[in-house]
């Protein structure tokens, strides 16, 4: 096998030919650097690489700079925090060099992970490995396309808002959002929104990661034949034809595999509006000094200290209940899994990305928005192309049923249609 093509292999079977002693585990660590050398002088998915990166294993990880890696910058690309070096391993970080991965260096984010594109004053925008200029979306931007271009096996994210899952389904990826908590975080999140996830090239190697990085074991999940599935479609603010025809797709796929799935109502709108006052006030809760923040950061920042308790708390209680409305209510009374595009918008040029809360950006993310609110684990599915872009489908499963979420998409990305592609001009 060419040095390259070590890049491309999946964990699972690099991990099974590294413990039969078929594969030098530092080839592959060797080859995701190569690609790194190759791709990311254009694509900037790295703000940091490690060099002398080693491996027990062969399995590469790369990591959102929202999470500390000893020895490495740790910047969450605001300049308040532009040369901070972090003095020890974040939990998922450490769980990952204790099975023996590759920590091969931190990925682009934009500034304290508040917008859905991944540009910053510190560090060149991050390009989607698809196409020159198209967004790779955001917050976890640089770690999906670190994946999508064979620049790391796994990678570490953080997702609030959608912040796996959008890049996800922009890089044509895998992205897991585990139920909140799964995944351990030594740093304060006073709404308990956010959640650390994991992307891949596979489920299979999700699932991996996901299992080092919450210390737990996969287990079997139900076994039920059929299942029942709610899909979501459309909402007052209207989708893209193309992330609905996706869903379709994979509707139809499951439909023919035994399943049921009937469409189901979805109002992201509420849940929109109180994150825009969650996400306000935790941006201005950070420890930094809001004066170095960019423009647009600041001013959301300055808003949120201008916010009262029970602004928070209102706007908190609505988007809740929108969300369990949407989400829960359906999982706990009729369904086994929802269906939903994983975005509503496909992937645009970096400079035509949506402000961060404003109405557009609402479009954007009113799929994955009502989940996080729901506090249960959803994955995004690459689904195909759309004039030559990914686009994705997002699965939800039960409050903590990761494996059998996993389990149920494995399924369908086994059909046609469905899964990681290689995107097109990363031979040479």
């Amino acid at each position: 096998m060419r040095t390259e093509e070590l890049a491309w292999l999946p964990a699972t079977q690099i991990l099974a030919r590294s413990g039969a002693r078929e594969l030098d585990p530092q080839a592959v660590v060797r080859a995701h650097l190569e690609a790194i050398d190759r791709f990311d002088g254009r694509i900037h998915a790295y703000i940091y690489v490690d060099r002398n990166a080693r491996s027990a294993s062969g399995v590469g990880v790369a990591v959102k700079d929202s999470q500390p890696v000893a020895g490495m910058p740790w910047t969450y690309a605001t300049p308040s925090w532009k040369d901070r070096i972090a003095t020890e391993d974040a939990v998922p970080v450490a769980r990952s060099r204790k099975a023996g991965m590759a920590v091969l260096g931190k990925t682009n984010l934009p500034e304290l992970a508040a917008a859905i594109g991944t540009t910053n004053t510190l560090f060149p925008a991050t390009n989607n490995p698809w196409r020159q200029g198209i967004t790779p979306g955001g917050s976890s931007g640089g770690s999906a396309a670190a994946v999508a271009a064979g620049m790391a096996t796994v990678a570490l994210g953080e997702d609030m808002g959608g912040s796996v899952r959008i890049p996800a389904s922009c890089c044509g990826v895998v992205g897991l959002r585990p139920t909140p908590d799964r995944i351990p975080c030594e740093m304060v999140d006073a709404a308990g929104l956010s959640s650390r996830g994991t992307l891949g090239r596979s489920v299979a190697d999700v699932r991996y990661l996901f299992s080092v990085a919450s210390a737990t074991e996969p287990h079997a999940s139900s076994s039920k034949s059929a299942h029942r599935i709610g899909m979501a479609l459309d909402s007052s603010l209207g989708a893209d034809a193309a992330c609905q025809a996706a869903c379709r797709r994979a509707a139809d796929a499951l439909r023919s595999a035994g399943h049921f799935v009937e469409e189901i109502a979805w109002d992201p709108e509420p849940v929109a509006a109180g994150y825009a006052v969650v996400r306000r006030a935790s941006m201005a809760s950070f420890p930094a000094d809001l004066s170095t923040f960019g423009p647009g950061i600041r001013q959301l920042a300055e808003q949120g200290k201008s916010l009262t308790a029970m602004d928070y708390f209102h706007a908190f209680e609505s988007a809740t209940n929108a969300a369990n409305r949407a989400v829960n209510a359906p999982l706990h009374t009729a369904y086994d899994f929802l269906i939903t595009p994983t975005l509503g918008m496909l992937p645009m040029a970096i400079e035509r990305v949506p402000a961060f809360l404003g109405d557009e950006w609402r479009r954007y993310v009113q799929f994955v928005l009502p989940v996080s609110f729901a506090k249960v684990p959803a994955v995004s599915l690459p689904a195909g192309l759309h004039e030559g872009l990914p686009v994705g489908v997002q699965l939800v499963g039960q409050l903590g049923e990761e494996y059998a979420l996993l389990d149920f998409a494995e399924a369908l990305e086994a059909m046609e249609g469905f899964g990681f592609q290689r995107p097109p001009g990363l031979e040479n």
